[in-house]
This record gives C-alpha cells, structure tokens and sequence, in this order.
C-alpha cells in the first residue's frame, strides 16, 4: 500500500509544465474565466498572493519578447487554452503576443496584491460591457477553487490550506525509509514518468549549454571547462547542465520541462545533477533513473512541510535531494544518503526567493554544486554534527527545523522582498 501511494504522489507531483509556472497559473485562470463570457472583454483584474506576484513580475514568457503579470493575464485571455493546464501557452503567435500588448497599452488589466494569509492565490476578475467572470487559483498551480459567472457561483471549493503543517499532513506516514525501499523496490516500467523527466529537462538543459539564454550562467561554465579555466569535472559539469536548463526556461524557451512540486526549477535541480553525476560515474540507465526517483520523492516528501512557495528559495529543497541521489550513486549507503542532506541544508539553508528571473539559473548552479560537495563528504563518511545550528541527530527533525525557518520567517520577509523589488521599478 505505502508503494502505491508513492507512485501516486509522483503521478501528482510531477507535471509537465510550458514557462515559469506562476505567470503560466495567472494565465491559466484567465483563460479559464474567459471561458464563461461570450462578449468582448473589457477589463482584466489580477489580485495575486505576494509569491505569486514576485514570481511572476519579471520572469520571461515561452516565445514571447514581453513580460509581467498584466501582459500574462491579457496573454491568457486571448490567446491560452485552458484545457491544456500548465501547457496552455503553447503555440502562441505573435500576432496574439501584439493583441495583448494592445490590450494592457490600452489600461484595461489592473494588478494588487490580495489580502490573506495564503502563499499560492490568484483571482481573476474578467469583465465585459454586461458579463463578468471570476476564477480563483488557490493552493495549487492549477487548483481552480472558486468560479463565478454574472454572480452566480459555479465552483466554490474551500481554499486548500497551503501552510507547511497541512502539507505534512497529505503524506504523514512516508519516512525517508519507505522512500529508499520503494525505489528499490519498484518495477523499471513503472518509472516512465521519471524517464520523461530526464527526457524533457535533459533537452531544455542541452538546448541552454547550446545557445544564448538569459544570463547564458550554464553556456558560460560549460565553455570554460573546454578554455581550461574550470576543471572538467562533476560539480562543475553538474552545475553547467542544470543551470542551462534555468537560463533557457527563465528566458522564455519554449521548450517543456516537468516540474517538481510545482516549480520547472525545482524540477530541473532534481533531476539534472542525478544525471550528471550518473553520466561521470558510468552508471546504468536503470541506476540512473533509480537515483532521479529518489530524488524526486525526497523534494516532494520535503516540500510538502514546506510548502509550494516559501521566502526561501525551494531549488536548496533539491539540492538536498539531488545530494542523497548521487550519495546513492556513488555509495549506495542509506546512512550516507540522510548525511548528504543534513549536509546540503546546513549549506544553502540561508538562500531567499527574490522572485523568478534570469539569476535563478545561479541559484541552481550553487544548489547543485552544494549537492555534489555534500555527497561526496557523506560518502566519505562526513556530516554536519548535531552540535551545529539547526542540524538534528535525526534529518526528519533537521528537515522541520529547515522548513520551519522558512514558514515562520516567510511572512516578513517575503514583504521586505516584495517592497524592494517593486519600488526598484518605479
């Protein structure tokens, strides 16, 4: 029973996902209200959680050459499908690109920030000369919790509650252990899913190593291994390929990724150092993928304490999880896997999120350094004491002390965050 509810929490968490999935949501739910108006649209109004908001102000849209969350809305409405969830902008023209830019040109797509305590909200409000629709998005990036067409409410769901202790609960009988055994335990035919993953990350990541993407933080390194002038080796090759990955995906690369947890990064930083590291150690597929499930499993078991959006930033939540699969990798040892992540979160636990933008890509690149560094000191048989900060004798409790720093700080934070970043841009 504890192995299927396993591969259903991977079924669920792992998502194929077009763009930055916060802009991408904000479109989903215009889309979604367009769909219950039949005249010609009016006005847009957007109230978004602080997260979402930092996430979604500057980051780059798949083929499109504009940004920001009222562009993304106007972009949702004309021209998003919303049947096809967190792909709806696939295919996008430029011709619909012009329309929506016309749109927020002509003032009619308004922006606040809502109030309450959740991290993941979005409402929009789609009106015209005589209709009006309403959508809301709570909790999940494609959890469509409330709907109202002219006043009459269609859906009207209670607002899952996003916080970390809610979240532990979904899964509270999971242990690192029954993570462990279920991947190896597991049928090699029932991790098509996680082979797409590294099919799909595996390709975007080539494609940033390959041309020029936002910050180009991945081209960058991977070239100057071949100048002499970074070593060719784990760290730096796995720091190279997840990072293309980000640059080309926060710059707006049309290429798909799937998403862990709800974030492409978090995906990526999951999935491309395990690949990495396999690709330098010479390691079967099967072992491979083995290791890339163990990792998506950690980041899903250590998310859902501390939640889908956080003022930490979640990719350091992968970089743990990388850092146990590679500990696998290299040292299949269950001992050295727990010290890799006590490693690795007494190393980045300080990383804020400052919203989704080009430098995340550096931000991935430092996680999956991290999570190399850990893995090889837990293989040799080094970890953080207990005696240090907040690392527990027991990484359960170290991962709650983690996630625990993250929920009962997010709130001021993320408002000092939010206030720096949108007073800049005036």
């Amino acid at each position: 029973m504890i192995n299927e509810n396993i591969y259903r929490l991977l079924e669920k968490e792992l998502v194929v996902a077009l763009g930055c999935t916060e802009p991408v949501a904000i479109a989903l739910a215009s889309a979604t209200a367009k769909k219950y108006i039949s005249e010609p649209v009016t006005s847009i109004s957007v109230k978004a959680s602080g997260n979402v908001i930092k996430n979604a102000l500057s980051v780059g849209i798949p083929g499109m050459n504009n940004t920001g969350i009222d562009f993304t809305a106007a972009l949702g409405m004309i021209a998003g499908d919303s049947s096809k969830g967190l792909q709806l902008l696939e295919g996008v023209t430029v011709i619909e690109e012009e329309e929506a830019i016309s749109f927020v040109q002509s003032g009619m797509v308004s922006v606040a920030t809502a109030d309450g305590p959740e991290k993941l909200f979005i409402e929009v409000e789609v009106k015209t000369s005589s209709e009006k629709a309403i959508v809301v998005i709570s909790g999940d990036h494609t959890n469509i919790s409330f709907i109202s067409q002219n006043g009459n409410v269609l859906v009207d769901e209670s607002k899952p509650d996003s916080s970390p202790s809610s979240k532990k609960a979904d899964n509270p009988e999971l242990t690192i252990e029954d993570l462990y055994t279920f991947i190896t335990e597991v049928p090699l035919h029932r991790l098509d899913l996680v082979k797409r993953s590294v099919e799909l990350n595996s390709a975007i990541c080539k494609e940033g190593l390959s041309n020029d993407y936002g910050l180009k933080v991945g081209k960058t390194l991977y070239d100057q291994t071949k100048k002499g002038i970074l070593s060719d080796d784990l760290a730096t090759y796995s720091m190279a390929l997840s990072a293309a990955g980000s640059d080309a995906r926060m710059a707006g690369s049309t290429m798909p990724v799937m998403a862990n947890s709800g974030s492409g990064n978090q995906g990526i930083a999951v999935t491309m150092p395990v690949v990495a590291a396999a690709e330098k150690l010479g390691v079967t597929e099967e072992k491979m993928l083995r290791a890339v499930t163990l990792s998506h499993l950690l980041s899903i078991h250590m998310k859902s304490k501390f939640g889908r959006l956080s003022a930490l930033c979640g990719v350091t939540v992968a970089g743990a999880s990388a850092s146990a699969a590679i500990t696998y990798l290299m040292d299949d040892n269950l001992v050295k896997m727990k010290a890799a992540i006590q490693n690795t979160l007494g190393n980045v636990s300080g990383m804020v999120c400052d919203g989704a933008k080009a430098g995340c890509a550096m931000k991935v690149a430092t996680c999956s350094s991290a999570a190399v560094q850990s893995a090889v000191l837990a293989s040799n048989g080094l970890c953080i004491p207990s005696t240090n900060g907040f690392i527990e004798e027991d990484v359960e409790k170290t991962i709650e002390n983690f996630c625990r720093l993250g929920a009962e700080t997010s709130s001021t934070t993320d408002s000092v965050l939010l206030d720096m970043m949108v007073n800049k841009q005036r």
